[in-house]
């Protein structure tokens, strides 16, 4: 398994991706706004904000820089996973979204793929000296929670959120500084 940035290679890919989620009615979360640019516009439109997101001295003020990337099996070259990494939190994600969000297609779950590209996530957090990462889920998601503990996550807390319509619970990740 591998973190790839999206390129116009993986656009097929990544468009069934998307539209598995829709076939199996489950939410995506951590797809850096895909599905959404894939309803309004294009592929190629959303790997312009990908890029984008990175041009952290233009950022809008209500957004922040991001990376987002496929989590792919190196076997197939299947995209199993999308993953975003905030690299600053604004009050919304502060409270509600945290530095991490992540998606394992529906047909893919339950196979530790969650763990795998959110341990891969917390190596890139290090490297961009993230030491506190607060990754956030649903409370009724009991899987996602687990992922988050597998991976050092102490629930810091719960509240509701209008946004989304239900308690999230918010987790921090304590990492080590690299000596």
């Amino acid at each position: 398994m591998k973190l790839v940035f999206p390129t116009l290679e993986y656009k097929e890919r990544a468009i069934e991706y998307i539209r598995e989620f829709y076939e199996y009615g489950s939410e995506i979360n951590g797809s850096g706004s895909l599905d959404r640019f894939l309803r309004e516009s294009d592929y190629e439109s959303w790997l312009q904000k990908v890029i984008s997101d990175l041009d952290v001295a233009n950022i809008p003020k209500s957004r922040v820089p991001a990376l987002t990337y496929f989590f792919v099996r190196e076997t197939d070259d299947r995209i199993v996973g999308m993953i975003n990494i905030r690299l600053a939190l604004n009050d919304f994600l502060r409270t509600e979204g945290g530095h991490i969000g992540y998606s394992v297609r529906p047909t893919e779950r339950r196979r530790h793929y969650a763990t795998q590209m959110l341990t891969a996530a917390l190596g890139v957090c290090d490297v961009l000296g993230i030491r506190e990462v607060l990754v956030s889920c649903d409370k009724d998601n009991p899987a996602s929670a687990g992922v988050i503990r597998n991976c050092g996550g102490v629930l810091q807390r719960e509240t509701y959120s209008e946004t989304y319509g239900g308690t999230l619970q918010m987790y921090v990740i304590r990492r080590q500084s690299p000596d």
